[in-house]
């Protein structure tokens, strides 16, 4: 069983920005409301192992795992 929608759906021709956004939410724009800009994040760590180098040396120990396995029987 589908619901009906209550709300119609508008289709925008362009992307609105976050004072248009804010407007269109909870009216205008008070000096209790202020925005902030945040500081940009800090750079990763270098790690000495790449993924592809870890999901390849994974794969070697399942593959070994396998065999290990396979002898046992």
């Amino acid at each position: 069983m589908r619901l009906p929608r209550l709300r119609k759906r508008k289709d925008r021709l362009h992307e609105i920005g976050e004072a248009e956004a804010y407007h269109n939410s909870y009216g205008d724009r008070t000096a209790d409301i202020k925005t902030s800009k945040l500081e940009p994040r800090r750079p990763r760590y270098d790690l000495k192992v790449s993924g592809e180098a870890l999901r390849s040396r994974c794969q070697e120990r399942l593959d070994k795992r396998e065999e290990e396995e396979g002898k046992g029987k």
